[in-house]
């Protein structure tokens, strides 16, 4: 099998919609975009071991929705550069409010699942100004995430597949082995009953076969490990601290096995301003694909609601 060409990435979304992709510059990197809609500027920010296309869903319920829904491929991977450096959590959120910049836009309202979601908690946390809204899918908060890894043997189970990662070179060729058929596997085991169709799991091994995807998609895992008791790591998760200040819709899959439900409730505590926690029951890791229709809902009403409850 050929490796597949970087415009694997560039496609399409479900029922006919065709959205607009092209690159964008923000800190230091060009970073691909995917886009449809008009209206107030909603970045969605996708987690391992996928690309902006697990919003495909979400591109168009927020479009038909009246807002500007823009899913970016972050560093290292889809159509975004793959650079040497730079995959620490606080460089990446700065990638993120990069591109609210670059796209013209005074702020916008942050949608991350998995890691995205622990770059858009850190993204609200440091650039502020820049973050209108906050919705954080299969993620706790990073100090919450820290603790559970450290003091949560269920948790630190649950997460084998990252103290897995920090082997040099192994966990790459494994992601790439069999056109990426451990992603597959990934994908079905870490969801719960109603798994994404077969079409769109092999959407994903293609991607993650694009030479140079899987050592980028693992490098910001090993940070968050090696940098535990290294000085880079304690002051960020000093700087984590600071509050949330913006309000914050928290969703999470109550299968979810990646990320047990006992670490990312309790994450409202470093938010002050209205949170709502929303459990799907009968859902895993990714609930925005396993029931899209129930999740976009969930989403846009929150967007719309202009004061959101606490």
């Amino acid at each position: 099998m050929t490796d597949p060409a970087p415009s694997a990435v560039r496609i399409d979304v479900p029922g006919g919609k065709r959205v607009s992709h092209r690159d964008v510059a923000a800190n230091g990197a060009r970073f691909h975009i995917a886009e449809l809609g008009d209206g107030p500027l909603v970045l969605l920010l996708h987690g391992f071991p996928q690309f902006w296309w697990t919003w495909r869903h979400q591109l168009v319920a927020l479009a038909d929705a009246g807002y500007r829904a823009v899913a970016m491929d972050l560093r290292g991977v889809g159509g975004s550069d793959r650079t040497p450096r730079g995959y620490d959590p606080a460089n990446l959120a700065l990638d993120v409010t990069g591109v609210i910049r670059s796209l013209g836009e005074p702020d916008a309202a942050l949608v991350g699942h998995d890691l995205g979601g622990y770059l858009a908690w850190t993204a609200a946390t440091m650039r502020p100004k820049l973050v209108r809204r906050l919705a954080v899918v299969s993620m706790p908060h990073p100090r919450r995430w820290r603790a559970a890894m450290l003091r949560d043997a269920r948790q630190t189970a649950a997460s084998s597949y990252i103290w897995g990662f920090q082997r040099p070179w192994i966990p790459e060729r494994q992601l790439t082995a069999d056109g990426g058929a451990l992603v597959g596997r990934l994908i079905r085991d870490w969801s719960g009953p109603q798994p994404p169709e077969d079409e769109a799991v092999q959407t994903y091994q293609r991607a993650m076969c694009i030479p140079s995807t899987a050592h980028c998609s693992i490098e910001p895992y090993r940070w968050l490990v090696r940098s535990l008791a290294r000085p880079d790591g304690i002051q960020f998760n000093r700087r984590m601290k600071r509050p949330v200040r913006v309000p914050t819709l928290h969703l999470h899959g109550s299968l979810d096995p990646v990320t047990r439900t006992r670490s990312a409730a309790g994450s409202g505590e470093y938010v002050e301003a209205p949170y709502r926690w929303r459990l799907f029951d009968g859902l895993g890791h990714f609930p925005h694909e396993e029931d899209p229709v129930a999740f976009s809902t969930e989403l846009v009403n929150w967007l719309r609601d202009p004061e959101p409850d606490r």
